[in-house]
C-alpha cells in the first residue's frame, strides 16, 4: 500500500466523504487545504453528457471572469500594418506574419493565446498541426479571429477563459488562485459554470452536467452540486 507524506495524508482526510458540497463550501474547503509553498492554481472539471466526436456535440467557448484567473497570459498576434500596431499598443507579446510563422514552425511557441486578424488566416493554417493540439488555433467562435485585435488582446489579458470539451466529455480550466478571496473564486466558478450550460450543444440527450469538480494544483478534489452550481 503506497505511504502519503504529512501534507497528503491530511489533505486527504480534510476532504474525505466530502461530497456535492455548495460552491461555496467547495471554495472554502479547497482554499484552507491549498498549502503548498507557491500560489495554487483553483481548477474545476466538468462531466458533460456529450461525445465531442460529434459535432453536434461539441462544446466550445469563451468567458469573461469577473475576477480574473490570477495568471499572466502571454498573447501572440497574427497581423499586419495598422492592426498589428493596435496588437502591440494593447499590450501583445509577440505581433508577426511570415516571420512569427516560421518561429512557430522552427518549435518556439511562448505564448499562451493566440489571435489573428482574418487576413492571416491563409498563413496562420499551415499550422493547425501544431497549434491544434495545444489549443491555440485562432477560432471566429471564440472572438481570436477578428479585426478588433485590440479588444481581443485585452480581453485574453483581462481574465477571459476559453473552455473546449475534450474526448472523454471533460471541460478542465483554471478559475483563479488560492489567494484570491472566496467571494471572487465563487464569482469565477459561477461564470464558468454558466457559460458552460449556456453552451450546451443542439445534440446533447439527457442529463448535460453530470458531475462538476473543484481543487488545487496540488490538493484533492470535492465534488460540488451541479443544481447549486448551476441554478444560483
Amino acid at each position: 500500500m503506497a505511504k502519503f507524506g504529512k501534507r497528503t495524508t491530511a489533505v486527504r482526510a480534510a476532504t474525505a466523504g466530502k461530497e456535492n458540497l455548495s460552491v461555496e463550501d467547495a471554495v472554502a474547503l479547497i482554499k484552507a487545504n491549498a498549502t503548498a509553498k507557491f500560489d495554487e492554481t483553483v481548477e474545476i472539471a466538468l462531466n458533460l453528457g456529450v461525445d465531442p466526436r460529434h459535432a453536434d456535440q461539441m462544446v466550445r467557448g469563451v468567458v469573461g471572469l469577473p475576477n480574473g484567473t490570477g495568471k499572466t497570459v502571454r498573447v501572440a498576434v497574427f497581423a499586419r500594418g495598422p492592426k498589428a500596431e493596435e496588437a502591440q499598443a494593447a499590450g501583445a507579446d509577440i505581433v508577426g506574419a511570415e516571420d512569427l510563422m516560421e518561429t512557430i514552425q522552427g518549435g518556439t511557441i511562448e505564448f499562451d493565446r493566440c489571435i489573428a486578424t482574418p487576413d492571416m488566416m491563409p498563413i496562420v493554417g499551415r499550422l493547425g498541426k501544431v497549434l491544434g493540439p495545444r489549443n491555440l488555433m485562432p477560432n471566429p467562435r471564440v472572438g481570436t479571429v477578428t479585426m478588433d485585435v485590440a479588444d481581443a488582446v485585452k480581453n485574453a489579458k483581462g481574465g477571459e477563459v476559453q473552455f473546449k470539451a475534450e474526448k472523454a466529455g471533460v471541460v478542465h480550466a483554471g478559475v483563479g488562485k488560492a489567494s484570491f478571496d472566496e467571494a471572487k473564486l465563487v464569482e469565477n466558478v459561477r461564470a464558468l459554470v454558466g457559460a458552460v450550460a449556456k453552451a450546451r450543444p443542439a445534440g446533447a440527450k439527457g442529463a448535460y452536467m453530470k458531475k462538476i469538480s473543484l481543487s488545487s494544483t496540488m490538493g484533492a478534489g470535492v465534488s460540488i452540486d451541479v443544481s447549486n452550481a448551476v441554478s444560483e
